[in-house]
């Protein structure tokens, strides 16, 4: 749906150095990072805490911009947009899976999943059609007139993916999406995002500790300190 370029990577960064001040120090969380990951793929990015993988995901979500380098995501430059036009790009592209869910506790998950849809010049029935749709696809949608506190975390977490694809989004991005879920919740939505990104082709970016989850990904890469270390596990059961 999104007009970006698929003959190339999904993402591709060169160099790319992520900068900020606090206090009197500069702190860099990624240095002059290398990274193609093809369209299609589920990456895991793993290492420890402050190594870079949050930052790198959101400046693939397009949340932030980096200091230096190049960031292409289907084939646009992210690093040279400035921040409107950041954020237009990201609302149209990108779908954001998080840890802790983010649902709107006044609203019901079907007006949560219809939230990103508002935002844009969709009628009233293509917006129901989408919403029915992705939380189907979510396994969802029969809870979709609860509000999040009547829901499971599990389910909190189904509806927060259901929203992130009801966009047809070109990348999803996905924040610890199994950190704050118990053992068999966070299979059940490890299977799910596996199902989605098969079903509907969509290139995954997922950070999480968890090496069980991480397994699910078609591959793995980790960071450190900032850097790319090692060679990428790829994950061949399961797949």
């Amino acid at each position: 749906m999104s007009g970006l370029a698929t003959d190339g990577p999904m993402v591709e960064c060169r160099g790319v150095t992520k900068s900020y001040a606090k206090g009197d120090r500069e702190i860099t969380p990624l240095q002059a990072l290398d990274l193609e990951v093809p369209s299609g793929d589920f990456l895991a990015l793993m290492g420890p805490s402050g190594s870079g993988k949050t930052t790198l995901l959101n400046l693939i979500a397009g949340i932030d911009r980096p200091t230096s380098g190049s960031l292409k995501v289907g084939g646009v430059e992210l690093s040279t947009l400035s921040r409107a036009a950041l954020a237009d790009w990201r609302n149209a592209h990108v779908g954001y899976v998080f840890q802790l869910y983010n649902l709107v506790p006044v609203l019901t998950a079907y007006e949560n999943v219809e939230l990103p849809l508002l935002l844009r010049p969709v009628s009233r029935a293509e917006r129901h059609r989408r919403v029915e749709a992705a939380l189907h696809l979510a396994g969802i949608a029969d809870r979709h007139d609860h509000f999040p506190r009547q829901l499971s975390g599990g389910q909190e977490q189904r509806v927060a993916i259901a929203r992130a694809i009801v966009t047809d989004p070109s990348i999803i991005v996905a924040d610890e999406p199994t950190g704050d879920l118990d053992e068999a919740s966070a299979g059940a939505v490890m299977r799910l995002l596996v199902d989605l990104c098969d079903t509907l082709r969509k290139t995954l970016v997922m950070v999480t500790h968890d090496v069980r989850c991480a397994a699910h990904a078609k591959r793995t890469l980790h960071l450190e300190k900032g850097r790319l270390v090692g060679e990428a596990t790829r994950h061949a059961e399961g797949r």
